[in-house]
Order: C-alpha cells, then sequence, then structure tokens
C-alpha cells in the first residue's frame, strides 16, 4: 500500500489528513505534517526559492509529490514536467493543473533528456546510500542535454551522533525510514542525507563539478552539480 500517497489523498480532497508518521532507522518516529506538501510559492523556505531560481530549459522535477515547485516552474514558463514514484501524488499533481506529469523512478527511467533536474526536500536521498549515490551519477549523464545541470539539497547528519559513535557499517548520512498513516505502516526504504565533502568528492570521481549555492541556518544546502569537460 502507498502509505504516503494515501495521506496526500486525504490532504487534497478532505483535509486535514490524519497524522502521518515517520519512523526512522536513528531516533523516535516523528510527526510529518501533509500540508507541507501543498505549500505555495509564498511558502516556500528561501533554499527552495533559490533552487527554482537556478533552473533553466527544459526540467524534470524529481520525486515531485503533488507538484508544487513544478507548479511554480511551470507558471513561469518553463517546460517542467512532474515525476513520482506514488500514483497518488501524480494523480494530484495534474489536478492540481501541472501539464505534463508521469510516474516513474529516476534510478531507471531512460525516456528522455532534459536540462536540469531537480530533486527538492532531500530528493537526492532516493539514491539510498553512497554506491547508490555513485551509480546514480553515472546513470543521469545519459538524462541530461548538453549543459545540464543536477539541482538539489541536502545536510550534514553528523549532529545526531553526537553522543554516540557513528554506524559501524556504512556512511553515517545511510538512514532507513518507514510511513505509517491511519495505523497502516508501510515498506521500510533506505534513504541518504550527504555532506558537502562525501558529495563534491563522490561527484568529482564521478565527472561532475559540484557548487554549494546556499547554506541555511539548519545546515541544509542547495548544490548545483554540472559535468566535467
Amino acid at each position: 500500500m502507498d502509505v504516503f500517497g494515501e495521506a496526500l489523498k486525504d490532504q487534497y480532497t478532505k483535509p486535514p489528513a490524519e497524522t502521518l508518521w515517520v519512523h526512522n532507522s536513528y531516533d523516535e518516529p516523528e510527526e510529518m505534517p501533509v500540508d507541507i506538501y501543498f505549500r505555495d510559492e509564498g511558502e516556500m523556505p528561501e533554499l527552495e526559492l533559490k533552487a527554482l531560481e537556478l533552473c533553466k530549459g527544459k526540467i524534470l522535477d524529481v520525486g515531485a509529490g503533488v507538484g508544487s515547485h513544478a507548479l511554480v516552474l511551470q507558471n513561469r514558463g518553463f517546460d517542467v514536467t512532474g515525476m513520482d514514484i506514488s500514483v497518488p501524488a501524480v494523480t494530484i499533481m495534474k489536478q492540481r493543473g501541472l501539464k505534463q506529469a508521469i510516474e516513474g523512478n529516476i534510478l531507471t527511467y531512460k525516456d528522455a533528456t532534459y536540462d536540469t533536474l531537480l530533486f527538492m526536500m532531500n530528493g537526492i536521498g532516493l539514491t539510498g546510500s553512497i554506491p547508490g549515490l555513485k551509480s546514480f551519477f553515472k546513470h543521469v549523464k545519459g538524462l541530461l542535454n548538453p549543459g545540464g545541470q543536477l539541482v538539489f539539497d541536502s545536510s550534514d547528519l553528523s549532529y545526531l551522533y553526537q553522543e554516540v559513535a557513528f554506524p559501524l557499517n556504512g556512511y553515517y548520512g545511510e538512514v532507513s525510514f518507514r510511513y505509517e498513516y491511519k495505523s497502516i505502516k508501510g515498506n521500510w526504504f533506505k534513504w541518504i542525507y550527504v555532506d558537502q565533502k562525501t558529495l563534491i568528492d563522490v561527484a568529482k570521481k564521478q565527472g561532475w563539478h559540484t557548487e554549494i549555492i546556499f547554506v541555511d541556518d539548519a545546515d541544509q544546502y542547495l548544490a548545483r552539480l554540472t559535468q566535467i569537460a
């Protein structure tokens, strides 16, 4: 069952949705406010607004959710497509007025090429691990037009381990999540938060140049990656 998608449907059709819980591998479950996915431009934080300003050309908004960022770009006149793995999310995107919305997984997608691949709300985390991030950097080279770019945000999770040791196996930013909605729990899935230094090192070895565009007060950062000529 698409637990996350069910919460989105309820928020869209009969708000407010009930509590959406996010279970994680490092701490107690956290409540995720579902209305955050339905933000308009005036409610978006500075980091996201800066990311939208970086977008150019033909854009694919990956993990677009209900299309909030894609709708802003569409309203600005861009050729933008929203992609999500959740069928309810894609349906809602279309109902909200996004002209181009597709169900898909960027890790296997090969159907078109773009000038900008946009990943908001740590969407790059879907790569799941450092090896997954490396594979992703190889795969998406085939999805970008010449001069194309990746635009995404992430953060450093080292603060979680100030009083305990880093995990013995793997990178400390590799975590697992599962959603719970109306007492129904979804499957666990892997996610990664990558610190700036690790990102720059990994990306360079895979042929990418990294620019850190912005860092906010919570140490979340915005990155722009382009292929090394």
